[in-house]
């Protein structure tokens, strides 16, 4: 072999090597590039709202007398298993609106009219406290506390006969949402924030019922004493009250 035969073959060797390093790291580098991102299906979605959650919307049960499985089904429905953009990023599961009374951070998005103002939340937590003192504090929602913790049923259709609700299928959709997921199981043995092993005394102060009193107001009136304390001093079977009723308020 001459030294022009020695040197193509030498060249075509190189040439041979490089081609082939060439290729391996355009393949990795395509095997990094391509790799797909993680996607949820529905169910695992909403199995992890609710384990997420679940112990929130208890908490907020023993407090205010709400069923979990309701709140639980509400959220799910409607913050869209929390990936609406409203519950992403803003923490508000609810699509609860600024209102007039409402200090804290706003955001604006379009529902009913373009552009309406919304809470904003640092936490989800006190988006379902929110949701809480919504059904608590308004007038028209007062009868679905005469049902039981349990009867998410009359629970779910008593929502739409407030008006929480304009779609006349909401009813049927949380129900079905509850018995999916079992969601009712987690309103038995989950007693509410009761005091029935304290001895109640009266504070000796009482309280004159006036307009746009609700027991939550007036509870936190008189330092924060609990609903249900008031309620029992008071021989109270539901949340409803009347101007000029008189309550004796409860000693802390």
């Amino acid at each position: 072999m001459n030294f022009k035969q020695l040197f193509l073959s030498a060249f075509a060797c190189i040439l041979l090597i490089s081609c082939g390093s060439s290729k391996k790291a355009a393949s990795n580098s395509t095997n990094v590039t391509s790799r797909p991102e993680k996607r949820y299906t529905n169910l695992e979605l909403t199995t992890m709202y609710i384990e997420t959650y679940r112990k929130i919307a208890i908490d907020e049960m023993k407090k205010y007398g709400v069923p979990a499985s309701i709140t639980l089904a509400q959220g799910i429905l409607e913050s869209g298993r929390g990936q609406s953009k409203l519950a992403s990023k803003s923490n508000n599961h609810f699509g609860v609106k600024c209102h007039k009374d409402w200090k804290g951070p706003k955001v604006y998005h379009d529902d009913d009219r373009k552009g309406e103002c919304f809470r904003k939340y640092k936490h989800p937590k006190y988006s379902f406290r929110d949701h809480s003192l919504f059904l608590v504090e308004r007038d028209r929602y007062s009868f679905l506390f005469e049902y039981k913790v349990t009867d998410y049923k009359r629970w779910a259709k008593g929502l739409k006969k407030a008006g929480y609700a304009t779609d006349p299928k909401y009813p049927a959709k949380l129900i079905s949402i509850i018995e999916k997921y079992e969601l009712h199981k987690y309103d038995k043995n989950v007693k509410a924030t009761h005091v029935k092993d304290k001895k109640l005394t009266s504070s000796g102060k009482t309280h004159v019922v006036k307009k746009g009193d609700t027991l939550y107001k007036i509870s936190q009136k008189y330092g924060g004493i609990k609903v249900e304390a008031i309620k029992k001093l008071n021989n109270l079977k539901s949340n409803n009250l009347h101007i000029g009723q008189k309550l004796k308020i409860p000693a802390k």
